[in-house]
């Protein structure tokens, strides 16, 4: 029952002085609020970083070529490259700890067909990229190893060149020329969007590498080789396999460089993780200082309030009011200052969560744990600094604040 009292006078003395009150729990507001939305915005990034990651493909390994030295200094990776396709069939002939092999043959070609003409990329690739990528097809069919083979003139587009050459109507079955070469379209792919670069992943043209290679870029050498591990566990492994297969077909000798080098969307994504992370960290971390900066608000407010009130803890203390009694009610006024500044900045950041998203178009993702680790070290704000006005409150001489003007 005292303790139902306590909260009734509390509330009774928040009431007294509404606008004071409000002021009084702006900092915590802002403080929470910001807390909510800075966060919701690294998580946003987070989450669509990983979403880009993972449209990469699955358990991806890429052997790109190696690095060129001229004058004994590295010309970096890709610089100089070694890759054919003896490498590929080398690899898919060999390797135990792949479930998909395909090299990239990427050559720039002005497409004619539809409505008009359009530039784009096109890949020479083999019938395992779409399960490397993890891509579907929207409609039609891929090519199959006959394809590649007989260096069929057929090719799978993206949703980019579909909407451009072939508005309102199924491209399935149409005659398109790459580099005045006719090419039949079997398939469309689903949509992709942007990778993390910023690139189209939907202006695109797949077509059977030995086509591209032949009929179109006219290279012996290929850009890369995508590889599939068998899962994420594996994909160390599969490196270590990679590698020694690659050393093989290059009959690279022990102690010589490799002219080659592999890499896996796990170390893309856990650098891109990181930077997020620590983006979060840093942005929860300034939006966090505006709850301190609130938590001193609060107690210079109670330090103003105990100094009006002097009088009446007086009168409290006269009729038998304990120090402890003093304290506990000092302490649960500033409590709930700091949990109503809350409350409101919880509501506050959802609803500016809500309009970056809508209207700024910012990848957001609004976490209850934050709302709940925000609204808890709110209150936790209001205990702490309200301490020391409480303290102070509850230590006053009876005689000397009943004397008090």
């Amino acid at each position: 029952m005292r303790l139902k009292n306590l909260f009734k006078a509390a509330i009774i003395s928040i009431a007294k002085n509404k606008m004071r009150s409000l002021l009084t729990m702006l900092g915590i507001i802002i403080g929470v609020g910001a807390v909510i939305v800075m966060v919701a915005i690294g998580q946003g990034a987070k989450s669509q970083v990983e979403s880009q990651i993972n449209s990469l493909g699955t358990n991806l390994v890429i052997i790109y070529p190696g690095a060129a030295r001229t004058g004994g200094v590295s010309m970096g990776a890709g610089s100089f490259t070694r890759l054919t396709l003896d490498d590929v069939d080398f690899v898919k002939k060999n390797a135990v700890t792949v479930t998909g092999v395909s090299p990239v043959i990427r050559t720039g070609a002005q497409l004619i067909g539809g409505i008009g003409n359009w530039s784009s990329a096109v890949y020479g690739v083999s019938p395992d990229y779409l399960q490397i990528r993890a891509w579907d097809l929207s409609s039609g069919d891929f090519f199959t190893d006959t394809d590649v083979r007989t260096r069929n003139k057929i090719c799978v587009i993206g949703q980019t060149i579909a909407k451009n050459l072939f508005p309102d109507q199924d491209p399935v079955g149409q005659q398109m020329r790459i580099r005045n070469v006719p090419f039949k379209i079997i398939g469309v792919l689903t949509e992709k969007g942007q990778n993390a670069n910023g690139q189209d992943q939907d202006d695109i043209v797949l077509a059977p590498y030995t086509t591209v290679q032949y009929r179109l870029s006219g290279f012996r050498f290929i850009g890369q080789i995508l590889c599939s591990a068998l899962s994420a566990k594996t994909i160390p492994q599969t490196e270590e396999e990679l590698a020694s297969l690659m050393r093989q077909s290059h009959k690279i000798q022990p102690g010589e460089d490799d002219d080659f080098t592999i890499r896996n969307q796990t170390d893309i994504a856990e650098a891109a993780q990181s930077t997020t992370d620590v983006l979060t960290t840093l942005l929860a971390s300034i939006a966090g200082i505006s709850l301190i900066v609130g938590g001193i608000g609060i107690m210079n407010i109670m330090l103003v309030s105990v100094t009006e009130r002097t009088r009446e803890i007086g009168i409290r203390m006269a009729i038998g009011a304990r120090g402890s009694d003093i304290l506990t009610q000092f302490l649960v006024e500033a409590t709930l200052l700091s949990l109503g500044g809350g409350i409101i900045g919880i509501l506050i950041g959802i609803g500016t969560t809500k309009i970056v998203n809508d209207v700024y178009g910012w990848s957001t993702s609004l976490s209850v744990f934050t709302m709940l680790v925000s609204f808890g070290f709110s209150g936790l704000v209001g205990i702490f600094f309200g301490f020391y006005p409480a303290r102070k409150a509850a230590s006053l001489n009876p005689i000397d604040a009943l004397h008090f003007e």
